[in-house]
């Protein structure tokens, strides 16, 4: 259900020739979602336009086009550099912090989606960092000429980096009905938080009905954390 609070609520389509929305529950190899996920949802509005007085909600996704999947390889790092090292180079001033990649390269099999096109629909609410010269009005006038501009802070992705997401504003009228498919999709990440230096998941039940995944509200009891 749509919190009362969620204002000037957009719509926008993305598209692109994989995604790949990772399951955490998966170790060894990446095995994407069926879906897109609410967190990879809100990634690419904030993409679009971010600032700290708004926070998005994501409210619906709806699936263009049928599920289908694609088996890849790809290079990884299968380290990174540690934190500690870095609070240490941070307090000196100086110190190395780089990461030999020939040395921690390595293949992994991915299972991710192709050929995938969504359409978001999401609002937002006002935070307590906005400044009084803030208003909705002002930040939803703003995303509209950003997204229809292809305007972004940072490129899009579906997933993963190397999946860019294209992108568009649209009307419920501009593009034909989702797929008419129901799956269930299990428990999926809603979205991660980040407080006191950890980081947070929380899931919900995803079920995907006539080609639709409606996304509770965070405070709804549907999202477990």
């Amino acid at each position: 259900m749509e919190a009362p609070h969620v204002r000037h609520k957009v719509v926008l389509r993305v598209w692109g020739e994989n995604a790949c929305f990772t399951r955490p529950e998966m170790k060894v190899e990446r095995v994407s979602y069926d879906v897109m996920t609410p967190s990879a949802a809100r990634g690419i509005l904030e993409a679009i336009l971010w600032k700290p007085a708004i926070a998005w909600r994501v409210l619906r996704i709806d699936v263009l086009r049928p599920i289908r999947w694609e088996s890849v390889r790809r290079n990884e790092v299968d380290d990174v550099v540690p934190a500690d090292k870095v609070a240490t180079v941070m307090q000196r001033g100086r110190g190395a912090l780089g990461l030999d990649i020939e040395s921690h390269r390595q293949q992994r099999a991915s299972m991710v989606l192709r050929d995938v096109e969504y359409r978001i629909h999401a609002g937002f609410v006002m935070t307590e960092r906005a400044q009084p010269d803030d208003t909705p009005v002002k930040f939803a006038s703003m995303f509209q000429r950003r997204a229809s501009e292809g305007q972004c802070f940072s490129q899009p992705y579906l997933g993963c980096r190397e999946f860019p997401a294209y992108f568009e504003p649209i009307g419920d009228a501009e593009l034909p009905a989702a797929i008419p498919e129901n799956r269930d999709l299990g428990w999926m990440l809603y979205d991660l938080e980040y407080r006191d230096a950890e980081i947070r998941p929380s899931f919900f039940r995803a079920k995907l009905e006539a080609g639709v995944v409606v996304v509770p509200s965070p405070a709804s009891e549907e999202v477990r954390r």
